[in-house]
């Protein structure tokens, strides 16, 4: 498994990219917005390829009681395999396609409730 990103809940995506990209050097690697249209996700990548998910929900603004931080990815080869393999403590969203995202994902706990996204390029 490797870092791929961490997902962080802002107001506004290009506002964020911007900043990321004028005042750290990232630059934008590549978008989406959600099949439903409600959320729109940006990437900013750091030089060896990290990327930050800058993501902006449609009528919510992050506040400072924690929730900007949503979730850190890690990619693997198989994420059915992964799943059934990890000792997570709590399911978000089991092994779905997301087309949009040209992935297979699933979502879990670890011991302390953080978000693990698991993914699986299609």
């Amino acid at each position: 498994m490797e870092i791929l990103h961490t997902c962080l809940n802002v107001a506004d995506a290009d506002r964020a990219a911007d900043w990321y990209v004028d005042e750290l050097g990232f630059e934008r690697s590549w978008e989406f917005t959600t099949a439903g249209g409600d959320a729109r996700n940006v990437y900013v990548a750091d030089e060896n390829g990290v990327e930050f998910q800058l993501s902006d929900a449609e009528g919510e603004t992050p506040s400072a009681d924690g929730d900007r931080y949503d979730h850190v990815a890690v990619g693997v080869d198989d994420v059915d395999a992964a799943f059934d393999e990890i000792d997570h403590h709590g399911v978000v969203e089991p092994p779905t396609d997301h087309p949009e995202a040209g992935a297979r994902v699933a979502f879990v706990e670890d011991p302390d409730g953080h978000v693990v996204e698991v993914i699986e390029p299609l």
